[in-house]
């Protein structure tokens, strides 16, 4: 990898760790509503997520998605019944209990 790449790479990483998102809000919230202590399973995956994309494109998971082209449709697809299944569970979840 050579340093352009690595340097680029290193100030996308900063950047998005630290300028407010969704996932920052939707941490405030669940932290408001929930507590510090019960927030922390969704940090940790907000932060293992994250670094998880950031390492995957940087071992060049694009190159898979040009050679098996398909590979990319599938994901789209996949993602966006994953984001409605998402929709579907918030917009019919409970009330959380009154303390």
């Amino acid at each position: 990898m050579s340093l352009d790449v690595l340097i680029a790479l290193s100030v996308f990483a900063l950047v998005s760790s630290i300028t407010p998102g969704p996932n920052k809000l939707l941490l405030l919230a669940s932290g408001a509503n929930f507590g510090f202590a019960r927030t922390l399973p969704h940090m940790m995956g907000v932060a293992l997520g994250f670094t998880l994309m950031v390492f995957l494109v940087g071992i060049g998971l694009m190159r898979l998605f040009d050679v098996i082209p398909y590979s990319y449709e599938a994901l789209k697809i996949f993602s966006a019944v994953y984001l409605c299944w998402l929709a579907w569970k918030s917009a019919n979840a409970a009330a959380p209990d009154s303390e």
